[in-house]
């Protein structure tokens, strides 16, 4: 399950997709459309600035936007930024791989395997869409 900030993230995403390119938004008009609390959006939106997924302008007339056309913006790449690994357990993740401390070895265990098949399954999902594609 993700968590409410990827899920905001998300859709924060989603809505300045459908806004006119480089057409700064303001973080209020996101946050009621969207129904997000405007303090955890604006830390969702800080943290989408610093991996480079949005920029933003401050003034009259300010705000973020996308950085990248949403076609080009993979759900897994918001994902691991928001949540972190995309595997459910750390031995089968890609990107944050860790033995798990209570198998004797990966090939022996009973869960592995299928984990794999999970986070595959999963992958081949979000590589594959975008945030066009929300």
């Amino acid at each position: 399950m993700i968590s409410k900030r990827t899920k905001y993230g998300l859709k924060a995403l989603s809505y300045l997709a459908k806004q006119e390119r480089n057409k700064p938004v303001l973080i209020a008009t996101m946050a009621e459309s969207e129904s997000i609390s405007l303090k955890f959006l604006e830390s969702i939106l800080l943290d989408l600035k610093k991996q480079g997924f949005l920029g933003s302008k401050k003034g009259k007339g300010g705000g973020y936007y996308l950085l990248k056309p949403a076609n080009e913006i993979t759900l897994a790449a918001v994902i691991r930024v928001l949540e972190g690994p995309i595997a459910w357990l750390p031995c089968v993740s890609l990107n944050y791989y860790e033995k798990c401390t209570d198998c004797v070895s990966e090939e022996e265990c009973s869960v592995h395997q299928m984990m794999v098949e999970v986070r595959d399954s999963i992958l081949d999902v979000v590589e594959n869409k975008t945030v066009q594609d929300l």
